[in-house]
């Protein structure tokens, strides 16, 4: 997925934000969004939205002298949502339809997004929780999702946020564990998962968990890791958290299951959904041409 222009004030916006949470010198903070809109203004508009974040977050970082502006929050909301898990996993398991409430709270979850909403508190994300088991999502894809899960031999789920990878753990436990390797991030970029929330969250004690060597919010493969690369090209199966993970492989020839919430007007123009929409869409495969049959 290309970067559009509505994407350029995103990226602005997302400085301004992440150089308060950085730091309180003034000075520095204009420093990074000054800087910040110089690499928007030199964009290059056929790169996927996460290399121009990715960019600027190293700006924030290195200029604030803050290796994880985020890190705080992300604790905060991995124990919010860890506070509700027990309850959770018990309506999930008492609920008629597991599977699907399960996918219907992952996706959810992916609104628990610094990016877009820098100010959310634990009023928001239980109020976002509560909505997920009345949201519509589609039933054949669920059934699609059901099928290849079945005949999947090799699972890789990558995960997205902080916080939603308690969600992330919910529908894991609905999965075969054997089948599945959970990835987070290689460095701090906004409220990703790092190796450290699949530690607080106890998904390292349900499934192999592996980071993917990047500081990108998405899947930038030239700036993986060797290791997640052969992991993800062995899988036959992947699922993909989120919108950063959807920019990056939303044009990748993989059976990707991406599970989202389209929380911004490109991203809903490219799903065809409206702003809000919980997302399961399987990716389709591109035809390959097979030279064997000429």
């Amino acid at each position: 997925m290309k970067t559009y222009l509505d994407c350029i004030a995103c990226f602005v916006r997302q400085a301004v934000d992440c150089a308060k949470l950085a730091t309180d010198d003034e000075k520095i903070q204009e420093k990074i969004v000054r800087q910040a809109l110089s690499a928007a203004k030199n964009a290059d508009m056929e790169q996927v939205p996460p290399v121009m974040v990715q960019k600027i977050m190293r700006m924030v970082r290195e200029l604030s002298a803050n290796p994880d502006p985020h890190r705080h929050i992300k604790k905060i909301s991995n124990q919010i949502v860890l506070d509700m898990y027990p309850a959770l996993k018990k309506r999930i398991e008492q609920s008629k339809n597991p599977l699907e409430n399960a996918v219907r709270l992952a996706c959810t979850g992916n609104v628990i997004d610094f990016g877009i909403h820098i100010k959310m508190d634990k009023e928001d994300i239980e109020k976002h929780i509560e909505q997920a088991f009345s949201e519509q999502i589609d039933m054949q894809a669920l059934e699609n999702f059901r099928s290849a899960v079945t005949k999947a031999e090799k699972i890789l789920y990558l995960g997205d946020n902080a916080g939603e990878i308690v969600l992330d753990r919910l529908l894991i436990e609905q999965l075969p564990f054997k089948k599945i390797t959970f990835a987070v991030r290689g460095g701090p970029i906004i409220n990703d998962v790092l190796m450290e929330d699949a530690m607080m969250t106890g998904i390292t004690g349900l499934v192999d968990v592996i980071d993917n060597g990047s500081d990108s919010p998405g899947v930038l493969f030239g700036d993986c890791s060797e290791k997640f690369c052969k992991v993800f090209e062995a899988s036959d199966m992947i699922i993909a958290k989120g919108q950063g993970n959807y920019e990056s492989l939303s044009e990748v020839n993989k059976n990707i299951f991406f599970l989202l919430k389209a929380k911004c007007s490109v991203i809903a123009s490219h799903l065809n959904c409206s702003v809000g929409n919980l997302i399961l869409r399987q990716h389709k495969l591109q035809q390959q041409n097979n030279s064997d049959e000429n």
